[in-house]
Order: structure tokens, then sequence, then C-alpha cells
């Protein structure tokens, strides 16, 4: 996939292609955030979304609240998410296409930038600090999450952020 150099709406319609060409159904659609937007996956494919981008994951190691909230993140070329974290969700990343930064801390304090090209994953505990940042082409991201809270499982909410580009 080409991420260098696309306009918002191309790599939003390539990439809804390409979810369709595998056979995912989206719910919901979103190209309003200042950093990018998302794709989220009906929660019923979440086994074939884990299959084709989190391979090496066990499933019965990630459901602990009965869903994993597949999403296909991207993120615009120099854009940064918020500074943040979450109460009741870890999440793991695995890089589709591009080359995304990311930083990530035990605690408030951001550390450096860590460059993951396509293919890398990265786990994020609940509580960790972390910020996904776009470098110089746009960066798509399968994100699933482990809710940790069977009673109360994690939504967009859930969110906790210590510094944001766009003052949210």
């Amino acid at each position: 996939m080409k991420t260098v150099n696309v306009e918002r709406a191309a790599i939003f319609q390539e990439v809804n292609k390409y979810l369709e060409k595998s056979g995912f159904k989206v719910v919901t659609e979103d190209q309003s955030r200042p950093w990018g937007g998302f794709f989220v996956i009906d929660e019923t494919q979440a086994e074939s979304f884990r299959q084709l981008f989190f391979p090496e994951v066990n499933l019965q190691d990630l459901i602990i609240s009965g869903k994993l909230s597949p999403k296909i993140l991207l993120v615009e070329p120099h854009k940064r998410l918020s500074w943040q974290y979450h109460f009741r969700r870890a999440e793991i990343w695995t890089v589709v296409a591009g080359t995304v930064g990311v930083v990530t801390s035990e605690t408030d304090e951001e550390k450096e930038n860590q460059s993951l090209p396509t293919g890398s994953m990265i786990r994020l505990k609940q509580g960790q600090r972390h910020r996904l940042i776009g470098l110089d082409g746009w960066g798509i991201i399968a994100e699933i999450w482990q809710h940790t809270d069977a009673a109360n499982p994690s939504d967009e909410q859930d969110i906790v952020r210590l510094q944001d580009d766009f003052g949210r």
C-alpha cells in the first residue's frame, strides 16, 4: 500500500477497499480526527482480524470481556495522537503499512520516539502511557483492545490525555 504523498480521501478509500477485499465489515468509519481517523471492524470478525494482523497472538490470551474491538487506525504524516493512557484496556498494534513513531513510558514523562516499520507489533499495557506519531507517510495500524474489566469493557471514553496537540 502506498502511503507517502497520498491525500486523506484517497488513503481512506484505499484502506476501505482493502478491508472489503479481505472480507471485513466496517461498522464505523471516522475520517474527522485531526490526526487521521479509523475504521471499526465488526466484532464478530475479531478472530479473522486477529489471524490476519496478529497471527502470533493467542486469542485465548486476549479475551477477558468477550470482545477485542478490532480497528484500523490511519495516522496522517507529521501528526501525533495525544499522549495518553487507559484504565480499562491494554492495546496491541501491528503496523500494516508505512512507518510510524511510537512513544511509551510507565510514567507521565515522554521518552524517545521509537520508529516502527511495516510488520512491527507492539503491546501496550493497561495504564502505560503512549503516543502514536505519523512520520513521512500515512501510517496504517491494526489495533485490538484487551479489555481488562469484563464487567465494564473499555470504550472511546476510556482515555486520559496528558498532552494533546489539538487541545482536546
